[in-house]
């Protein structure tokens, strides 16, 4: 990996504040409790970071709900725990106002259009079994394959944690190729709401072919959709606007999330 520590390090450092509130019909409390403010790293997902906010908030709604799982709403739109923050970040907020507005609920969990999360365990596992297909993607899965228990650890730990040294001490065996090809194939996903009903797109794009070392660009014109025909858009990762002429590798290699994916959104100017 042709690596470059202070972009990795710019991009692990990359912090949201948010603005928690609990929803009014859910408040117990003769006073509604207020707000809790977070910066949360854009790069972790919230049932890491949100065990304050719980305890913040769990007070002030009757207590047979107390044990119930806690779930986030941003403008009706229930959070995807499983999605990395930024990610939503870029997904859903179309103003980039801050602080980020989020509800906290403790019922009537819409488990038909999230999964549930009863501990950070799941979290771990869902890690895991992403760097597992992104390292499939990139190297048949051999590189995981050969990783011992201690480094599994040693990833999963250093996000937990906001570990920057203890996560890429780990994360740089599978950022690394031996050809100058580079990966064999591009773990990304690609989201274009406005194109499709599904989540995202995923199809398979090489970083090199026929000796030419392939772009953003490339990328997009394989997905065989017009994004021109909404207007003016931009492909954002990081709330970074990429231009189309960087090269996949080097984007893969730099601004892929802890589960080795890019997660790609489409904007418009007029969204």
């Amino acid at each position: 990996m042709a690596e470059d520590r202070e972009i990795l390090r710019e991009i692990w450092e990359g912090r949201l504040p948010v603005c928690f509130t609990l929803a009014a019909e859910e408040v117990s409390t003769p006073i509604s409790p207020d707000p809790f403010y977070l910066m949360v790293p854009r790069l972790t997902y919230f049932p890491l970071v949100t065990d304050k906010v719980r305890r913040h908030f769990v007070r002030c709604v009757v207590p047979e709900k107390h044990d119930n799982e806690m779930w986030l709403e941003f403008e009706k739109c229930p959070l995807k725990w499983h999605y990395p923050i930024g990610l939503l970040y870029d997904l859903l907020v179309t103003n980039s106002e801050l602080p980020w507005q989020i509800t906290i609920h403790f019922d009537k969990y819409p488990d038909n259009k999230i999964l549930k999360c009863p501990s950070k365990d799941v979290v771990e596992s869902h890690l895991m079994h992403s760097l597992k297909e992104a390292d499939a993607l990139k190297h048949k899965n051999h590189i995981m394959a050969l990783m011992q228990e201690r480094d599994h650890k040693q990833l999963w730990l250093g996000l937990l944690h906001d570990r920057f040294d203890q996560f890429w001490s780990a994360n740089r065996k599978l950022m690394e190729h031996r050809t100058e090809d580079g990966f064999r194939y591009i773990p990304f996903r690609l989201y274009a709401p406005l194109f499709t009903s599904k989540p995202f797109m995923q199809y398979l794009v090489k970083s090199i072919e026929n000796e030419k070392r392939l772009t953003l660009e490339d990328l997009l014109q394989r997905a065989n959709l017009n994004f021109e025909s909404k207007g003016p858009f931009q492909v954002v990762i990081h709330g970074i606007i990429l231009p189309l002429e960087t090269p996949l590798q080097w984007i893969s290699e730099h601004l892929s999330y802890p589960d080795n994916f890019l997660h790609l959104c489409i904007r418009y100017s007029s969204a």
